[in-house]
């Protein structure tokens, strides 16, 4: 029995070998196909990255650029609105140079209505009344007329700087 085993062992070797071989050719294969898949999936990530960071600062620029044109219509728009406060503050000197006129030249007829006849004492009286009435409403009809032009104009510029500002969205 013994000498059979002798006479089968360079084959069982060969077999065994063979079957070595073969397990490290298979082995070897693994192996490779793995290394190949990592090195695509690293190319693959760094080409990730890579488009990420691209978009990113595309992104960022972008970005940049409307806030500069935001901030170019916001200085834009306050600059309408200083223009339109210092255009207020114009009307309301005028105005109260009109008003003061107002009041001399009521103060004036009043005087002047001082009364040389009763019967037209009376009645000049209710005329003095009148203008002063008048002159009173006429001052603060343009006090009220100059407060709503104000306003007016200031939310003209803000309006104005509003659109603006959406439209440079847009771009």
């Amino acid at each position: 029995m013994s000498a059979i085993w002798l006479k089968a062992l360079p084959y069982i070797a060969a077999v065994l070998l063979a079957l070595g071989a073969l397990y490290g050719a298979y082995h070897h294969g693994v192996s490779t196909t793995n290394a190949t898949w990592k090195a695509e999936w690293n190319d693959r990530d760094t080409r990730d990255a890579q488009a990420k960071e691209q978009n990113e600062a595309a992104e960022r620029a972008k970005e940049q650029s409307r806030q500069q044109a935001i901030n170019k219509v916001v200085q834009n728009g306050q600059a309408l609105i200083d223009a339109a406060a210092a255009a207020v503050t114009a009307a309301n000197r005028e105005s109260d140079r009109l008003r003061s006129a107002a009041d001399g030249l009521a103060n004036r007829i009043a005087a002047s209505q001082g009364g040389s006849h009763s019967c037209t004492a009376a009645a000049s009286a209710a005329a003095s009344r009148a203008v002063l009435v008048l002159a009173d409403v006429l001052k603060r009809a343009d006090q009220r007329a100059g407060d709503m032009a104000g306003y007016a104009d200031q939310s003209h510029g803000r309006g104005v700087t509003c659109e603006q500002a959406y439209d440079s969205l847009g771009k």
